[in-house]
């Protein structure tokens, strides 16, 4: 996962999964723009396994988290310098999680994020709908729906990891583990989605699993 080199910036072509483009508006009588992404709604699941008392994670390399780890006057270089930017800088713990673009419905899509990121093989009953809401509202406000599940090890059929070209890990973490990590000063690289998922969970689920 952390095997990153040659890494240089591009313009942005044309994306399957980013438009960016100017919002233009007039409020109170003021003429105003607003540069907007367009990007795909997605889904993020809260996965428990209740055999052994963990959450499970995904960790895996984010680039946008590692490029806001470079001082703007090292972006400049052909290629960016490896050694002083370890790909380690840009490592994400997160929620599975997965984009809205495949014609099926969001249950689907969430239960199958969970069987190819976690290896579990979850029903669609055990999928229970927390809330959904807006990301990124500075440059996005794309939907993000959260599902919380619980899984036993004898649900786990796959190895996960991911699916094509994915580089992902399968993390378990303790309630107590949990817990240290919603408490941590920072920086984190976890995004706000799992952190919320994980104050949800210790409000509304952890006390019933806490040995």
């Amino acid at each position: 996962m952390e095997d990153v080199k040659d890494v240089f910036f591009s313009p942005l072509p044309d994306s399957p999964y980013v438009k960016p483009f100017r919002f233009n508006y007039t409020q109170n009588g003021m003429k105003k723009t607003w540069d907007i992404l367009e990007v795909h709604d997605s889904v993020v699941i809260i996965v428990f396994n209740v055999t052994r008392r963990v959450m499970i994670f995904v960790k895996q390399f984010r680039p946008a988290i590692y490029y806001n780890c470079i001082k703007p006057e090292d972006r400049q270089a052909d290629f960016i310098d490896t050694n002083k930017y370890p790909a380690s800088l840009g490592v994400a713990l997160e929620m599975c999680a997965g984009i809205i673009d495949k014609n099926k419905s969001i249950d689907e899509i969430a239960r199958e994020e969970v069987l190819e990121e976690c290896g579990y093989n979850v029903e669609l009953k055990d999928l229970h709908k927390i809330t959904s809401y807006r990301s990124g509202v500075g440059v996005q406000g794309a939907l993000q729906t959260l599902y919380y599940c619980e899984v036993t090890d004898d649900m786990k059929t796959e190895q996960g990891g991911g699916v094509d070209d994915e580089i992902i890990e399968v993390v378990e973490k303790t309630i107590p583990e949990i817990e240290a990590m919603v408490n941590s000063p920072g920086p984190l690289t976890s995004p706000p989605a799992c952190l919320f998922s994980l104050m949800w969970f210790l409000r509304n689920k952890a006390d019933k699993y806490r040995k």
